[in-house]
């Protein structure tokens, strides 16, 4: 946006209004000098292909709203058409008003058509375009065509414009400009210079809107300025309607506080003071400090969301200490921030980013979103005492392993070491192993009083009653800690095994079936199933497995595609029998002299070693026939 307008005069206070322009279009660049303000590198490209006469047939400028898109368009139009009496060229440098400048500027030239896609999206508003291009321009060098918001034309007018906009007459320029640049299609892309204009820095437009107050002798507290640049969202023209607006509230001096409740915003120093209660855990500080601010007049969500930025700006500091030398940010966010960006950890930040981030929708559509928001810091205050997501593992991990100590049992209530005596009263019979947490500890010395009855002897009078003592009866169990159990399962095979001595057939099916083995440790059992397996196979196996064998499984599912199902490995071995059976040398001679004979069994004999220890299924010998049957033992010497 502008940095000099010099030759604009102030304005003037009108009793009807009319001679008074908004700032936005009374500050809005008029060449290329103005547009360095945030848009250097576009400036760049079109100096030097200016210089180098590389001067494209169509141009594509894209960005969000109010960073001067359609104003790069003006510009570009009148360096196209430029001439004095002295310069007579396409040129960027535009130090004075040409034959046709004002009249570009303005929107009004002959020669320099603008066209609204949003309304004229049709193909035949193209077609108009596609019937005048053959005609020279009037007065100027070039027939300019700008077209705003270009993603609204349709796709008849898309593939309507192709042609022309690929070979153009050398007297026609094309220049688009779009927010939605994603909507346009790849061809027309693909025939344009596309310039991307940048956000502009917040530190920017500080920079811009103090010298327009200055121009227009209005007064503005640094603050003000602050708010309005980040309100801005990188958009001058945004922000520079927000100006005009302060600046009619204040009437001519524009004060921080005005700002804040003109754009409904809370203090930055509150937000500061709300985001230490968050981090320290202290709910009812945070709901006092977020009920202030709501009857000062702040918006929950508003206040949800700077505490956000807040959140995003000590973040950042962690990392990029120089970033509080901006100069849109206030003192106390400067020295805050580094001083939260020392003292909370990373993970504590990201925790608190996510949990706003999903509390905001919910604060925006909820029926009452202040109740909303104080529910989302009970959540921040809430979870400023759990510990970290690592924190969490390593303990889970410890205690997995069984590095977790135990800590030291209390002494019993009558025990000397805490004082206790009878108090010469009849007591009841006390156990200090009546507590869960003692009776857990096998190792705890236990105390057992018995009660007084007639035949007790009596202490004498100042005498301490005496205590009878007897040893607590150990539980067996706590006598020697059991070892931890070893799981004797080590294949899928033993599974099944499990199954057929437990008469699940239906478990063993699905296992044999659908199941592919990913990963096996005891206590562990990762699968991949096949299609065709219940839904719930998974949450049985587990439950029959800790049934079974005594001991806790987690079952799971794995994406690895694991090994070979038990009846594919069954299927392969089969094959690689009859393969074998087929390669070996007699049995091929057999088959060469009977015709027509076929091998219909094969049935190994293990050593002597192995058949007296059985194979794998329990069988003295492995012997399968064509169809994949076990035969009986009693045929292995048929």
């Amino acid at each position: 946006m502008a940095d000099d307008a010099s030759d604009i005069e102030p304005n003037k206070p009108a009793s009807d209004g009319s001679g008074y322009r908004v700032l936005a279009r009374k500050y809005r660049p008029k060449d290329f000098s103005d547009l360095m303000v945030g848009q250097e590198p576009m400036v760049r490209t079109l100096t030097n292909a200016f210089e180098t006469g590389r001067i494209a047939q169509a141009y594509m400028l894209t960005g969000v709203r109010g960073v001067g898109k359609t104003t790069t368009a003006r510009i570009l139009a009148r360096g196209l058409n430029y001439k004095t009496d002295t310069v007579d060229k396409p040129t960027i440098d535009l130090k004075e008003l040409g034959e046709h400048c004002q009249a570009i500027m303005d929107g009004r030239h002959v020669d320099v058509i603008e066209m609204d896609a949003a309304s004229h999206t049709g193909i035949d508003d193209i077609r108009e375009i596609i019937d005048q291009v053959r005609y020279r321009p009037s007065t100027a060098r070039y027939k300019v065509y700008i077209i705003d918001e270009v993603h609204m034309l349709s796709t008849q007018a898309f593939n309507g414009l192709l042609k022309t906009l690929e070979e153009p007459p050398e007297h026609v320029k094309f220049i688009f400009a779009t927010t939605e640049i994603r909507k346009v299609p790849i061809t027309v892309l693909s025939r344009c210079q596309r310039f991307d204009l940048r956000r502009i820095p917040a530190a920017d437009l500080v920079r811009l809107y103090s010298t327009i107050a200055a121009k227009e002798g209005v007064t503005i507290e640094d603050e003000a300025l602050s708010m309005i640049a980040r309100a801005a969202e990188g958009s001058a023209r945004d922000g520079m309607s927000l100006l005009d607006q302060a600046i009619s509230h204040g009437n001519g001096h524009v004060e921080a506080s005005a700002v804040r409740g003109m754009l409904g915003l809370a203090d930055r120093a509150r937000i500061v003071d709300l985001f230490g209660h968050v981090v320290r855990g202290d709910v009812k500080a945070a709901l006092e400090e977020f009920l202030a601010q709501y009857e000062s007049g702040a918006n929950p969500v508003v206040v949800l969301n700077d505490l956000a930025d807040f959140t995003h700006l000590v973040t950042r500091l962690k990392y990029v200490p120089e970033g509080a030398d901006d100069v849109s940010l206030s003192e106390i966010e400067r020295t805050k921030g580094r001083e939260f960006a020392e003292s909370v950890a990373v993970s504590a930040l990201s925790r608190i980013w996510q949990m706003l981030l999903k509390g905001i929708p919910e604060t925006e559509n909820a029926a009452r979103p202040y109740g909303a928001a104080e529910m989302v810091l009970i959540r921040l205050t809430h979870a400023a005492h759990l510990p970290s997501p690592e924190d969490a593992a390593r303990r889970l991990l410890a205690l997995e392993s069984g590095e977790a100590q135990t800590p030291p049992s209390r002494p019993s209530a009558t025990s000397p070491q805490n004082g206790g005596n009878g108090g010469g009263t009849s007591a009841r019979a006390v156990s200090a192993s009546a507590t869960g947490e003692q009776a857990s500890r096998p190792s705890a010395t236990v105390t057992m009083l018995r009660p007084q009855t007639s035949e007790t002897p009596q202490p004498e009078p100042g005498e301490a009653a005496p205590v009878e003592v007897e040893p607590a009866p150990e539980p067996a169990a706590a006598s020697a800690p059991e070892p931890p159990k070893t799981s004797a399962i080590k294949s899928l095979q033993d599974i099944t095994d499990l199954c057929s001595k437990h008469r699940a057939p239906l478990i063993r099916a699905q296992i044999r079936n659908f199941v592919r083995l990913v990963r096996l440790e005891p206590g562990r059992l990762e699968v991949n199933l096949e299609d065709g397996a219940s839904q719930t196979f998974l949450n049985e196996l587990g439950t029959k497995l800790r049934e079974w064998t005594g001991e806790s499984w987690f079952v799971s599912l794995s994406r690895e595609k694991g090994e070979a199902t038990l009846v594919e490995a069954e299927t392969a071995a089969r094959d690689k029998l009859f393969r074998d059976a087929r390669e070996d040398p007699e049995v091929a001679s057999i088959l060469k002299f009977f015709p027509g004979a076929r091998i219909t069994d094969v049935r190994v004999r293990a050593e002597e070693t192995e058949t007296a220890e059985g194979g794998a299924d329990g069988l003295p010998d492995a012997a399968v026939n064509e169809d994949g049957d076990v035969l009986p033992e009693d045929d292995l010497d048929d």
